[in-house]
């Protein structure tokens, strides 16, 4: 039996190496495939894919398009974090408007939640607006002509 578990041990081992081997060569496949774009990555892409890995589950794999395209993003927010810097009329970047700059980015979960409570407070003036028009229709009939009696009565 100890035999037997040797062998099977054995084989796992080697499918295990395997399968590593054709995860690293599928990534050495599409890293030959992104080759152009990584010259016009802004970031290291090493350090972009380490901090994806550091906030990702352990048995997430990335895909190279993805490391890629996740570099750009960051180079995209960073242009237009500048864009927003460049709008100052000052000579040197304070702390302080680099807060103002980056805000969109990291209150992202509080202007979702200001949002939706925007709309449902549009929601309520909406219904609101609806019970009042109702109300007007059934007590001042507006859609009804004047009787053409009174108005002889008045002249």
């Amino acid at each position: 039996m100890a035999d037997n578990e040797e062998n099977y041990n054995e084989e796992n081992e080697v499918e295990t190496t395997e399968n590593e081997e054709n995860i690293e060569n599928e990534e050495n496949f599409e890293d030959e495939e992104y080759t152009e774009d990584d010259e016009k990555l802004p970031f290291a892409k090493a350090e972009v894919v380490r901090l994806m890995k550091e906030h990702l589950d352990d048995d997430k794999m990335i895909r190279e398009r993805v490391k890629v395209e996740m570099n750009k993003f960051l180079g995209e927010v960073l242009a237009n974090v500048c864009k927003q810097l460049n709008e100052y009329p000052y000579s040197t970047v304070e702390y302080e408007m680099l807060k103002e700059s980056v805000y969109p980015y990291t209150n992202i979960e509080r202007i979702n939640e200001e949002k939706i409570r925007i709309l449902k407070h549009l929601d309520a003036i909406k219904a609101d607006c609806d019970a009042l028009s109702m109300d007007v229709k059934a007590t001042l009939k507006l859609n009804d002509k004047p009787d053409t009696d009174d108005e002889d009565d008045l002249f």
